[in-house]
């Protein structure tokens, strides 16, 4: 029984790279086509699998749809709250996650410092949208027509002498974390406070949330928060591949 699910999961691949004939399943599976046949109707039968005019066989509607609904009952903060918090276990900082809906960026978890000095941010509250890193980030992500028009329609305030100034400048920092993949705010919204942060993607790519580590400079000093950038990226990819569902669970530092 083992075998045949195998055989019947190995010709969906083979139908994602485009449509096949019994040939080609069989072929690809290095069985008789009576085999391959057998289970593609059981596959047809399922929604799963569905068979052309020309004979040919393709991905059928079933398996988008199964597909979507997965996707829309993900819940990324689940997910990634265990990794939020193995992270501030090994690493001591505040550790927040966000996302970007409807114009606005918001955290959706944060993990305490184990430090005396405290972080004032809030679960569902808005962050500095022009200056924090989980903002730069999933902003970057944004298509260039989108990212430009929502930089525009932004008001630019001077928390300090750090803060992004203006729409161009917004941009530019965009464009720049775009290209690296991670992010920083360096006293750009409050002088003592820094922070940095790594994306966290869906299966097809794209930022669905970010994560960050943030500490006052009482605590370490920018560049030795820099230092963690390594593990805080680790730790956005693990969630990311149980996320999108390409690596097993498993602990990530």
């Amino acid at each position: 029984m083992s075998q045949t699910v195998d055989r019947a999961l190995s010709i969906l691949p083979l139908l994602a790279e485009g449509p096949a004939d019994l040939g080609q399943v069989a072929d690809r599976l290095g069985v008789h086509k009576s085999t391959a046949l057998r289970l593609l109707r059981t596959l047809h039968e399922h929604g799963l699998v569905y068979r052309q005019s020309d004979q040919r066989y393709r991905l059928g509607a079933r398996l988008f749809a199964l597909a979507q609904e997965a996707m829309e009952n993900l819940d990324v903060r689940e997910i990634a709250h265990p990794h939020l918090v193995r992270l501030n276990e090994n690493c001591g900082h505040t550790v927040h996650l966000a996302v970007y809906e409807e114009n606005e960026v918001l955290y959706i978890d944060k993990v305490e410092s184990r430090y005396p000095v405290r972080m004032y941010s809030r679960i569902g509250k808005p962050v500095a949208i022009t200056v924090a890193a989980v903002a730069k980030l999933l902003l970057a992500d944004l298509p260039e027509h989108e990212r430009r028009a929502v930089a525009e329609k932004l008001d630019y305030p001077s928390y300090t002498a750090r803060s992004t100034p203006n729409a161009a400048a917004f941009l530019r920092e965009l464009e720049k974390v775009r290209e690296q993949g991670w992010a920083t705010d360096l006293g750009g919204h409050e002088e003592s406070i820094n922070c940095v942060a790594a994306p966290i993607r869906g299966a097809d790519g794209r930022i669905v949330a970010a994560m960050s580590v943030s500490a006052p400079n009482v605590v370490v000093t920018a560049d030795e928060l820099l230092t963690l950038l390594p593990l805080v990226r680790r730790t956005a990819d693990a969630i990311s591949g149980e996320y999108s569902g390409r690596t097993p669970v498993k602990g990530t530092v």
